[in-house]
């Protein structure tokens, strides 16, 4: 192995300092011999505890992730990623094109503390631990991944890609969708019928223009369910049905009932209860669609999320004619970038491509040319592995903190998703004096009434409750600080 000093293009700015007669890297070297299972881990925590512990101090430069790699025997890439995730915590800075440093803000050789848990948050100090659902973790961005395949793509597109776009995307990206999503969702993809868009919002809202063209004039929902969803179809000019859920699903009579020829619906992993449909209400649901010539639109808004169970297919691949599936990037990449997909039945692709190339002309073709060499690179599947991982961890550690500070919770809806749903004794409640006294402390929560019209008697507090973009720390510190203001500990 070559002496640190040897990294550096300088003798002005090592690339690693020295610490005694010891390369501070050395302090790597177990990480690197761990099992492969869990090496590019073992090289994450042992890279943080040398920050935290002063061998690396602010202000000393890495050696370049290539030449790190070769030192270790590792591969690049578990270094790269490991530069990732610690820039993003806050341990390490990077400058473009002047390499990784340690960052400055790490001092006396460990982070600077969260707030005391143990401490009332003063007023006017904000919140601390905000646990509303639908966000994910944007820290975990591929932004190395992601400005590589932009150099890519910029140094391989055709002038005539840059021209008007394809309303409905670029071949390339639908192509790669299409493949993608037959793959991991069971989805019948035709890259001719699915139409690229700036996330299920814009989705919904072309599929409400058109179904209102047709003559249509409401949209079912489901209760509880999305806000969102009522509110986009709403702009389209269709009223909105709320339509109950049991255990299993979307019930036949209310649905029956409804006068509705369209639902949107999120059955794989239902938001916000987080039970996947039976298969006898799927079932159900398409022979409802068929008998009415009506159109069910599937919003798989977490399909890739699966922590303990298997994944459930979508719904689409049962009846590609009667269902409308959408997607997003917004939950694994970033919802900042505004790609998302619909999948379209034969007989709704020509109304919607032109309400789409009416309404903006078509989407971005960098963006959407990135995100395909995302896509085929493998890139893309690496990132859902990678957040896969840290929220798997950050709900294990909700579950955990829940049952230390609130105990005889139950929670459901924890096998998939980025949220969770927490029935809380009734000893907790009422609900709207549990959100205050929590709000009052610094820690935001919604409850289950907020996405519906039920409003059980039962007097339990009932909360959605939201994890992925949260550290495993921040979760068990909000939950303590809750439980201290209400007396229950």
């Amino acid at each position: 192995m070559k002496p640190s000093g040897t990294t550096s293009t300088t003798a002005a700015a090592p690339s690693v300092r020295e610490t005694g007669a010891q390369p501070a890297w050395e302090v790597l070297l177990p990480a690197a011999g761990a099992p492969a299972r869990r090496r590019g881990r073992a090289l994450q925590e042992a890279l943080r505890e040398a920050v935290r512990s002063g061998r690396l101090t602010a202000g000393t430069r890495l050696p370049s992730s290539r030449a790190l790699a070769q030192d270790l025997g590792v591969s690049r890439g578990l270094v790269t990623e490991a530069y990732e995730q610690l820039t993003a915590e806050g341990y390490l800075r990077s400058d473009r094109g002047s390499g990784t440093w340690v960052g400055g803000a790490v001092r006396t050789g460990r982070t600077a503390p969260d707030p005391d848990p143990r401490t009332p948050a003063a007023p006017g100090s904000g919140v601390i631990a905000d646990f509303r659902p639908g966000t994910p973790d944007l820290s975990l961005f591929p932004r190395t991944a992601w400005a590589a395949a932009q150099r890519t793509v910029l140094s391989e597109l055709p002038h005539s890609a840059l021209g008007y776009p394809d309303p409905r995307g670029l071949p390339v990206l639908r192509s790669a969708l299409a493949a993608l999503l037959g793959r991991r969702r069971g989805v019948v993809a035709d890259p001719g019928r699915l139409v690229v868009c700036s996330g299920v919002a814009q989705a919904a809202t072309l599929l409400g223009s058109v179904l209102r063209a047709r003559g249509h004039h409401g949209v079912g929902v489901e209760d509880p369910g999305s806000p969102e969803h009522a509110r986009l179809f709403a702009a389209t000019g269709l009223d909105t049905v709320w339509l109950p859920l049991d255990e299993e699903g979307l019930r036949r009579a209310p649905l029956s009932r409804s006068g509705t020829r369209a639902v949107v619906v999120t059955p794989s992993h239902q938001f916000p209860s987080g039970i996947a449909w039976s298969a006898e209400r799927r079932g159900m649901l398409l022979d409802w669609a068929r008998s009415v010539d009506g159109y069910v639109c599937e919003d798989d808004y977490d399909g890739d999320f699966r922590y303990d169970r298997a994944p459930v297919g979508a719904l689409q691949g049962l009846d590609p004619e009667r269902v409308v599936y959408t997607g997003s990037v917004s939950k694994s990449l970033a919802p900042g970038l505004r790609l998302g997909w619909m999948v379209l039945p034969e007989s709704l692709v020509d109304e919607v491509v032109e309400r789409k190339r009416t309404m903006d002309l078509g989407h971005p073709a960098l963006d959407q040319a990135a995100l395909a060499h995302l896509v085929t690179s493998g890139g893309y599947d690496r990132q859902l592995r990678r957040c896969q991982r840290a929220y798997r961890e950050r709900r294990d550690a909700l579950l955990a903190a829940l049952d230390e500070h609130f105990p005889g919770t139950e929670v459901t809806g924890i096998a998939a998703g980025l949220h969770v749903i927490a029935r809380l004794p009734a000893r907790y409640g009422p609900t709207r004096r549990f959100l205050e006294v929590a709000a009052g402390v610094g820690v935001a929560l919604r409850s289950l009434e907020e996405y519906g019209t039920a409003r059980p008697a039962d007097g339990a507090v009932r909360l959605v409750v939201g994890y992925a973009h949260l550290t495993p720390a921040t979760i068990t510190a909000g939950m303590r600080r809750t439980a201290e203001a209400l007396g229950t500990r």
